[in-house]
């Protein structure tokens, strides 16, 4: 079963969501802002995805306006990184589809066939 870690209200995620139940996959579904993912879940899914660490913040997002990270990132280390992901989830991109081994960070049509099986 696939782990959706979407914000409901983003249109985004609902795309995702619709895309999941036309192909007709199971999945689990976990609102990010009230149910943040923690570090270790994080540093998991970072790992498995083989994506840069900066693909899982939400760089339109305010918050990551607000804080300036676009000139913060690149100073910090991993760790530093992800305790702020895990401090609040708006911070993290969404979705994120977690299913065992395959980690996919936004809606993207040309990965999302990964969670087909």
């Amino acid at each position: 079963m696939v782990k959706f870690i979407c914000y409901p209200k983003c249109s985004t995620c609902k795309k995702a969501q619709e895309w999941l139940e036309q192909n007709g996959i199971e999945y689990e579904i976990r609102d990010i802002k009230s149910d943040n993912p923690t570090y270790d879940e994080l540093k998991g899914w970072y790992e498995k995805s083989g994506l840069p660490l900066k693909k899982f913040f939400n760089t339109s997002g305010m918050l990551y306006r607000s804080m300036e990270l676009k000139d913060k990132l690149p100073d910090m280390s991993e760790d530093e990184q992800l305790t702020l992901l895990a401090s609040d989830g708006m911070m993290v991109k969404r979705p994120i589809a977690a299913d065992g081994d395959t980690v996919l960070v936004g809606f993207n049509a040309d990965k999302r066939e990964k969670l087909k099986k």
